[in-house]
């Protein structure tokens, strides 16, 4: 069940009380009604639509909510995210700090900081010069403290600096 079919089961009210109702303990019809002040009718009818999509379910032990429900409709819904890196412990890392195409803060540990700008600097062309303005506008669209970045990546040796001129280390 996808996110959107599972709101719209539970966009009806009474629905939405008797998995309710399920969820906070609930086992039987009749303790659906006597939480709820629903009539059993109305109770049966929610009951039904809530098994036939298997967000309840009816055993011998009375009725039980599916509380993964949720959690598999936003799943199921997400995107595929591409990996930063064909490296899983250099992905994990990566995806720690960039969101989205951002940077969201620094690492604080050396060697998680030396990943991060490792793939910065790989934004850069190899043997191509650039001017400081040029190179914070690259940075800028990574992170708004570019001058940060800027010398971060000069401290680890990701670009050299001469006379204002920038370049990515080979």
């Amino acid at each position: 069940m996808n996110a959107d079919q599972l709101c719209g089961l539970l966009a009806e009210p009474t629905r939405l009380r008797v998995y309710s109702a399920v969820v906070l303990g609930a086992g039987t019809p009749g303790q659906v009604v006597e939480q709820t002040g629903l009539e059993l009718a109305v109770v049966s009818k929610a009951l039904q639509r809530l098994n036939k999509s298997e967000l309840v379910v009816a055993d011998q032990d009375g009725l039980h909510a599916d509380l993964d429900a949720f959690k598999d409709a936003v799943r199921a819904g997400r995107p595929e995210r591409e990996p930063l890196s064909a490296d899983p412990a250099r992905d994990n890392v990566l995806r720690a700090f960039i969101r989205d195409g951002k940077l969201t803060h620094f690492p604080t540990v050396p060697a998680k900081l030396q990943v991060v700008l490792e793939y910065l600097a790989a934004g850069f062309e190899p043997g191509k010069s650039y001017s400081e303005p040029e190179v914070n506008e690259i940075l800028q669209r990574w992170h708004a403290d570019y001058a940060t970045l800027r010398r971060q990546l000069v401290d680890y040796w990701y670009l050299t600096r001469t006379d204002g001129i920038y370049s990515r280390a080979s």
